[in-house]
């Protein structure tokens, strides 16, 4: 067994040697969890709640519905979306203000085509 891992940077191929791979994979939990330190309840289930719906919905969900589904008031719906939007990575919103990508489902088409075992079709994010 190879005891590194290759990775793209631009046009080049590095080699990782397995002792820093490693410790970085046991780093990550720490990494993930500060990311999502800024994140409450609401924050939570806003974002849950958008990559459950937006498959079932198959459109772009606003942000009324996500406030009426969770009973959370729509200004606070709406700065919730505002904060996952803006650290990127968590769900994009479009003109309207509508949810389209909730990560990692989107509305919008990738070419990723994603099959539900329930039989709805989105397209990865």
């Amino acid at each position: 067994m190879n005891d590194t891992i290759l990775v793209g940077r631009g046009k080049e191929l590095l080699r990782i040697p397995r002792r820093i791979w490693e410790g970085r994979l046991a780093e990550a939990p720490q990494r993930i969890g500060s990311r999502l330190d800024f994140m409450s309840a609401d924050h939570h289930s806003v974002r849950n709640h958008s990559v459950r719906e937006l498959p079932r919905l198959a459109k772009p969900m606003p942000p009324a519905h996500i406030s009426h589904t969770l009973g959370i008031p729509l200004p606070r719906t709406l700065e919730v979306l505002e904060d996952l939007e803006s650290r990127l990575f968590f769900l994009v919103r479009n003109t309207h203000g509508d949810v389209s990508w909730a990560f990692p489902v989107t509305v919008e088409s990738t070419g990723h085509r994603l099959v539900f075992s329930t039989g709805e079709r989105l397209d990865a994010a």
